[in-house]
């Protein structure tokens, strides 16, 4: 604190403030260091993935292609992947933040601008950010208190029949509940349509999807599967009692997928109102969604089908060439109005283009199936140096190779061009993906360790061309390294072995001291 509080006095000084700023991002982006021997993933894990999060999606709230300014509730939830390690304390505070924009019936203001003034819509999928993202804080920090924090609604008018957003200020009431209450308001606001799965309502992840449930009746698979994630991941925090009821919730949702989204090789997208699908073999456009396919595997779905669908998506989606994903193919040009989606060209952003932020998902399916080789080359390949790897790739990519693009182009004509860079939710994904799911960090409360030696559903393996890595995480003074290594056999912790019983745990000491772990590389 005292560091921070030093940096800011900087400021009081002109002829200090360039120094200052340098200072102020060493601090920030040195809590977590990575040393690989792959130089462009260094830089983009140890600066540029977080460096674009905190400075255009927290700070600025801004890009080039978009300056709004404003707060989206689902968005910088999302963006606190960054954090999440490194700056627990701003998590906690933006989690407690995004609660106290939930109205009394369990939807929240999709985006605002401080205190209150935003909008108020039908998408169903924002709300249940507020659980997952909870989830994950307590999984990381064991801060389990924050559930106990009191926070107020919003009030304000239910929309009108048939509108699917109103702007305007709502000022909160003078109800307050926990965050646990929050949460669980949030959870049980759900609503399920006639397969059992839930509404999309005017929108789900996808916005552009605004037209597929507009009368009340259309349902999202990918909105099931990720409410079958919050389902169980908030669970596990509740009373007996509640948690039972959410995980039978989540257990019939999935049960309800498996019997009526199945199309064969893959998880039908969504259904209109009227029943006609859409992500089927049948759907005369988007017969197949990236998103899906890749949250079937996160959430649990059968084992087999999730992977028969991963791989179905890479099948039909990737273009390993160009190292483009598509969100869907092929993309909405004919009779088909599933919202303004189709105000986008065909292959650009979400109508068919890459649409980075779901296309990360693909890589972390991969890593949780333990396909480690297989989501390394796909995630390397959203990773923006690899599109500007020669001047031929540079002048087709034409924007920054040093930010993630929210989209890359797929049209024959514009084929991996990139649109849309800075401002998107995609950074935080891929940090987190890179992190946690690939190089194998974890952190529970006051430990960590590198899960290359744990026997986890998936470990941390690395490229087989690499014979170590480290990672350096900063916990006050002290600095632990964080090595694995393909010539040890056994967890080390300064030369002494850790037990097994500890699974590779370090404990967290701010003692002044350099510390080294080293754990063995899985192949």
């Amino acid at each position: 604190m005292q560091r921070v509080q030093d940096i800011v006095r900087a400021f009081d000084n002109p002829s200090n403030r360039l120094d200052a700023v340098k200072s102020l991002w060493h601090f920030r982006l040195n809590a977590l260091t990575v040393k690989t021997p792959d130089a462009g993933l260094n830089r983009m894990l140890n600066t540029w993935l977080p460096y674009q999060t905190t400075a255009s999606r927290l700070w600025a709230r801004a890009g080039f292609y978009q300056a709004g300014g404003a707060i989206g509730f689902r968005d910088q939830l999302q963006d606190m992947l960054v954090l999440l390690y490194t700056r627990p304390d701003e998590v906690r505070a933006h989690i407690l933040e995004a609660a106290s924009h939930q109205f009394v019936e369990g939807d929240v203001m999709h985006w605002w601008h401080p205190p209150a003034m935003g909008v108020r819509t039908r998408l169903s999928d924002d709300k249940l950010f507020l659980p997952y993202m909870t989830a994950m804080y307590i999984e990381s920090t064991e801060d389990a208190s924050i559930l106990r924090a009191a926070r107020p609604f919003l009030a304000g008018k239910p929309l009108p029949e048939g509108a699917e957003d109103q702007y305007g200020e709502a000022p909160p009431t003078s109800q307050t509940a926990t965050l646990m209450e929050h949460c669980l308001r949030a959870l049980d606001s759900v609503k399920l349509g006639v397969h059992g799965i839930p509404l999309i309502g005017h929108g789900d992840w996808n916005d552009a999807l605004n037209r597929v449930g507009e009368n009340g009746k259309g349902e999202s698979v990918w909105l099931g599967f990720f409410y079958v994630e919050c389902l169980r991941k908030f669970g596990v925090l509740c009373d007996e009692q509640t948690r039972g009821r959410l995980h039978d919730n989540a257990d019939g949702i999935l049960k309800a997928i498996e019997r009526h989204a199945w199309d064969g090789s893959w998880y039908r997208r969504a259904w209109f109102d009227d029943g006609m699908a859409i992500g089927s073999r049948e759907s005369p456009e988007c017969e197949i969604d990236a998103i899906a396919q890749s949250w079937a595997v996160i959430a649990g779905a059968d084992r087999a089908r999730a992977e028969q669908a991963v791989d179905s998506a890479i099948e039909r989606l990737y273009d390993d060439e160009t190292g483009v994903l598509r969100l869907l193919d092929p993309p909405f040009n004919g009779a088909c109005s599933p919202g303004y989606i189709r105000g986008y060209l065909p292959g650009v952003r979400e109508n068919g283009g890459q649409y980075t932020h779901g296309a990360s998902w693909i890589a972390l399916a991969l890593a949780t199936l333990g396909r480690r080789e297989q989501a390394w080359r796909i995630y390397r390949r959203l990773l923006p140096d690899t599109h500007s790897r020669f001047m031929e790739e540079a002048a087709n990519y034409r924007v920054e190779p040093y930010v993630v693009a929210a989209d890359v182009y797929s049209n024959p004509q514009q084929m991996g061009r990139g649109g849309w860079t800075w401002y998107t939710g995609a950074a935080a994904w891929l940090y987190n993906i890179g992190i946690r799911h690939l190089l194998g960090f974890e952190k529970r409360g006051l430990k960590i360790r590198l899960n290359a030696s744990a026997q986890d559903a998936f470990g941390g393996g690395a490229p087989a061309a690499w014979d170590r890595y480290e990672m350096v995480f900063r916990w006050g003074a002290s600095a632990y390294h964080l090595q694995a290594r393909r010539d040890v056999r056994g967890a080390m912790l300064d030369g002494v072995r850790i037990p097994e019983i500890k699974n590779g745990w370090v404990d967290l000491r701010d003692d002044g001291r350099d510390h080294l772990a080293v754990y063995p590389m899985l192949d």
